[in-house]
């Protein structure tokens, strides 16, 4: 571990050093340097009294390094140089992270919407690379809230409470999307009986449970529906409902398949169907250029 040293250094103090130890002369040094000598020699002052020894011998002529500075120059020239190489390795990795976009999905939309997005995306942007990060609702909002993503794309309805509210978060709305309630046909292909099937329900936290909770509360009443099974994901909901374990409220987006097919089948009428925007969000302070350029692409 390095020594702490309380004393400031600055690195003008090496390059003046450096310019001396090249020029043996305090006034060709100053001039290479474009500072007057006064200046250049408190500079070196200065630096030999961080040092702790003097570097040079102002006695002779040419003046020459003290054993002490030629046993320092070497470092100080390397400190200069790995500063210079630091610095435009920090600029580089900013610029690369320009043209990096950090995204997080809740995990509907990942596999339903995202690639297709992507896909758009890129062929109207320069985008060097994407960190998408895929999860629940809950979570995304709070990796939006700690600001290690750039945007959110999710589903969202006006009765949905979010956390990511005016000034600090906006949003634009995508597309548009419907939560159908779907159950496994009967073995002649009809669909079940509203009433008879048991509910495959999502957990109170989730997106989708919080708004089916605020746009259809009957559904969780006690004489209605009976809760078979509950899970945060929409993915395994369809799973048990493909099953036939109950009736569970899909985006149409993750079962298109399965109603052309008739794996699936919508059960009740459209009164039972809520429509849900999809969403990117993001934050009102600046982004990354790319960010930026995505928000502009879609807003």
């Amino acid at each position: 571990m390095l020594k702490t040293i309380n004393r400031p250094l600055d690195l003008e103090w090496l390059e003046d050093f450096e310019a001396v130890a090249h020029w043996r002369n305090f006034s060709k040094a100053a001039t290479a340097r474009h500072v007057a000598q006064p200046v250049l020699s408190r500079h070196i002052k200065a630096l030999e009294e961080w040092v702790g020894v003097p570097l040079l011998d102002r006695t002779s002529h040419p003046v020459s390094l003290t054993p002490a500075g030629s046993a320092f120059l070497p470092y100080a020239t390397q400190t200069l140089e790995q500063l210079v190489l630091g610095r435009d390795s920090a600029r580089a990795s900013a610029e690369k992270a320009t043209k990096k976009l950090l995204l997080a999905a809740t995990h509907v939309l990942s596999i339903t919407f995202f690639p297709q997005w992507l896909q758009e995306l890129e062929s109207k942007l320069h985008i060097d690379s994407v960190q998408m990060i895929s999860d629940s609702y809950q979570a995304c909002q709070t990796l939006m809230l700690e600001r290690k993503v750039q945007c959110l794309l999710c589903h969202g309805h006006a009765l949905q409470q979010s956390q990511l509210q005016a000034p600090d978060f906006v949003y634009a709305v995508m597309g548009m999307d419907v939560l159908l309630p779907v159950a496994k046909p009967l073995s002649n292909g009809a669909s079940p009986a509203f009433d008879t099937l048991p509910l495959l329900a999502y957990g109170k936290e989730s997106s989708f449970g919080k708004i089916m909770q605020g746009v259809l509360p009957e559904v969780f009443q006690e004489n209605r529906l009976v809760t078979h099974f509950t899970s945060h994901h929409a993915v395994l909901l369809k799973t048990m409902a493909l099953d036939g374990r109950g009736v569970a409220w899909l985006p149409k987006s993750l079962v298109l398949d399965e109603l052309a097919n008739k794996r699936l089948v919508l059960v009740g009428d459209a009164a039972w169907q809520i429509p849900i925007e999809i969403r990117l969000y993001r934050h009102t302070d600046a982004l990354s250029e790319t960010a930026e350029a995505v928000w502009q692409s879609v807003s």
